[in-house]
C-alpha cells in the first residue's frame, strides 16, 4: 500500500492511500480521487516527506507490524500547526474514527480473515475494525476486498 499526499485545485490538502502507483494513476484518470472538502477531482499529488519509523506499533503472533484498518474511508495525519481547515478536518475524522469504533464490531487481529468471510458470503455482512499487515492489506485489496485504515489523529502521535 502507498500513500499520496493530495493536493486539490482550491489548495486544500489530503492523503489517501492505495494499492500502488498504478492503483492511483487508474483512479485519477477516471476522476474517483476527490478532495474530501470541496469535492473537486482536479487533484495532484503534492509535495511529501518520507514517513520514518516510529516506536509503539504493535506485533500480530509472527512478529510482523499491524496497522489499524477499517472498511471505512480516508487516513489524515495533521501537522502540530494546523491552519482552521485543518482543525476542521482533524475534527471531521476524529468524528469519523469514534463513530467507527462505537457502531463497528473490533475483530482485532482476525480482521483479514473476517473481512474474506464477508467478502465471499460465507457471513453476514457488518461493519469491523481491526487490525492488519501491510501485506494483508494488500493481499485484501488484490482480491478486491475493500478496506482503509483508520485515521491516525496528530494527538495520538505524541
Amino acid at each position: 500500500m502507498i500513500r499520496y499526499a493530495l493536493r486539490c485545485e482550491c489548495g486544500h490538502t489530503f492523503d489517501s492511500w492505495f494499492a500502488d502507483s498504478a492503483a492511483y494513476d487508474s483512479q485519477h484518470a477516471r476522476k474517483l480521487v476527490t478532495c474530501p472538502l470541496c469535492e473537486s477531482a482536479n487533484v495532484e499529488k503534492a509535495i511529501m516527506a518520507p514517513r520514518l519509523a516510529r516506536k509503539g506499533k504493535s506485533k500480530n503472533h509472527d512478529g510482523a507490524e499491524t496497522l489499524p484498518v477499517t472498511q471505512a474511508p480516508t487516513e489524515r495525519t495533521a501537522p502540530l500547526m494546523m491552519a482552521p481547515q485543518e482543525r476542521e478536518l482533524v475534527a471531521k475524522l476524529r468524528e469519523l474514527r469514534e463513530h467507527v469504533t462505537k457502531t463497528a464490531e473490533n475483530v482485532g487481529q482476525r480482521f483479514s480473515n473476517e473481512a474474506r468471510k464477508m467478502h465471499y458470503g460465507d457471513t453476514e455482512h457488518r461493519a469491523i475494525y481491526g487490525e492488519a499487515t501491510s501485506d494483508e492489506a494488500r493481499a485484501l485489496l488484490e482480491e478486491g476486498i475493500d478496506v482503509t485504515p483508520l485515521p491516525v489523529l496528530p494527538d495520538e502521535r505524541n
